[in-house]
């Protein structure tokens, strides 16, 4: 005998239970699509600020997860069990050991059943992590093999994002890394379906600002998922204008999970139009991976960050004159072998004296910070050198001879100010002969030569 599906018999089911448990309504909006989730009965330990939850949507009180909501689905229209140990410091301050049990529905009916219950640890029991599916087990441990690996890290990681994105049945993952301190992010694999496009070709369009909006996303849940349109909107409202370049770029579907090192994102997984019916398996995987890619990850970072401090000048972020000999050198030695086009300049920047000299260090060092951001913005895609305190240098083999001379015009337009940004430039273009070393005198001659004109008319500069 089936018994009748009431409020009171549900009350007095979730009062026997000694554990937090609440029986949760489920909406189906269509085969596969869930809709509102709400708390039908509770008993008195489910709610954790002991609120009255029963009637309320799991919303009002838990950020919005669509893993949830696909669990609780397939529980109450699919029968399907669940139970899994989870990562929810960031919301709780405790990891949760989760149950979900399936509850008899009625027949056609487009409103289902499922029971949560749900258990509280300060500190992870690995042993109860480490139940995972045995194919999800299986792909890990050979993920983490080939992270320890001989290749290089960039070669690593273009092996694991095409395992991931195999695995997971996806057209599309990247990896990438974001440094808030740079303000950047950089993509250092990707593997797209038959190499139909080019995602850091996609990226390079999409502004630092976008990949920095997902901290905020992520910060009440380990994972961002969509999986149809409710979703997008959903996060549209949040991000629309990372919303605007999903649709741009035709993703439906979406995972994205961050790497944490020392409670601090370092990166990010990314995977994009699977298969959402396999949604539960795609996110444990890569929620799984992402404390080892973690790992590696940060590792990359620290080294680069050592390198960078041998290369990179601390006060402005270009290269040092440490960096720009070891360039000229490698350069020249090609350039000798295979003469291609290229052009250089040097660009003194005069009024960096007069300012130490009137507004002290600290404006000085303001000054070489905008000027350098200046030649960043003109000199896009070329090398860009502190090659003394006041004189910067670039090299170019990107650039035609015309390319450059308009380049180096728009910099004289936006840096003749003598209160602040001057630069005199001096350049040369070489389209035969790959003498690197004797373009660069030349330049610095015509350099020189414009410097003298400079303080022939402002008198009062300091030299």
């Amino acid at each position: 005998m089936s018994i009748p599906i009431t409020y009171d018999n549900f009350k007095t089911y979730v009062s026997l239970c000694n554990a937090p448990c609440a029986i949760l309504s489920v909406e189906r909006r269509g085969e596969g699509v869930c809709g509102d989730i709400k708390v039908v009965a509770a008993n008195d330990s489910f709610s954790m600020t002991n609120e009255d939850v029963e009637g309320k949507l799991y919303t009002d009180y838990f950020p919005k997860d669509p893993k949830f909501e696909d669990i609780c689905y397939k529980a109450a229209f699919e029968g399907e069990s669940y139970h899994a140990y989870l990562d929810t410091r960031k919301i709780y301050g405790f990891w949760t050991e989760n149950s979900t049990i399936p509850i008899v529905h009625e027949e056609g009916s487009n409103i289902g059943y499922c029971q949560l219950t749900y258990f509280l640890t300060k500190e992870m029991d690995t042993g109860k992590y480490s139940i995972i599916a045995p194919d999800i087990a299986t792909f890990v441990i050979e993920t983490c093999l080939k992270l320890r690996g001989d290749d290089d890290f960039y070669t690593k990681m273009d092996t694991v994002t095409k395992d991931i994105r195999e695995f997971t049945d996806s057209y599309a993952a990247s990896i990438m890394t974001i440094s808030r301190d740079l303000y950047k992010f950089d993509v250092i694999s990707e593997n797209v379906q038959n190499n139909e496009v080019c995602l850091r070709d996609i990226f390079s369009d999409v502004p630092y600002e976008i990949v920095e909006s997902w901290e905020e996303l992520v910060a009440d849940t380990n994972c961002i998922v969509i999986r149809n349109e409710d979703d997008m909107q959903y996060y549209e409202s949040k991000a629309p204008e990372w919303v605007r370049t999903l649709r741009d770029n035709d993703v439906r579907t979406l995972c994205l999970v961050p790497f944490i090192h020392q409670n601090t994102i370092i990166g990010y997984l990314y995977i994009t139009n699977f298969d959402v019916t396999n949604l539960t398996k795609i996110k444990n995987t890569i929620e799984l991976l992402s404390v080892f890619l973690s790992s590696e990850t940060a590792h990359h970072i620290f080294i680069e960050r050592l390198r960078s401090l041998s290369l990179i000048d601390a006060r402005t972020g270009v290269y040092n004159r440490n960096a720009m000999n070891n360039k000229v050198d490698e350069l020249a030695a090609q350039l000798s072998i295979k003469p291609i086009p290229f052009s250089v300049a040097f660009c003194y920047l005069n009024t960096l004296k007069t300012v130490n000299k009137d507004g002290g260090h600290e404006a000085g060092n303001k000054l070489l910070k905008e000027a350098a951001q200046l030649l960043k913005d003109t000199f896009k895609n070329d090398y860009i050198y502190r090659s003394s305190g006041d004189e910067f240098a670039i090299i170019s083999t990107s650039s035609t001879e015309k390319e450059f001379e308009e380049k180096v015009k728009r910099l004289k337009e936006k840096a003749k100010d003598p209160a602040w940004i001057y630069f005199t430039v001096g350049y040369y273009t070489d389209n035969t002969d790959g003498a690197l070393h004797s373009a660069m005198r030349y330049a610095n001659k015509y350099e020189r030569e414009f410097n003298e004109e400079f303080y022939y008319n402002y008198p009062d500069m300091v030299k």
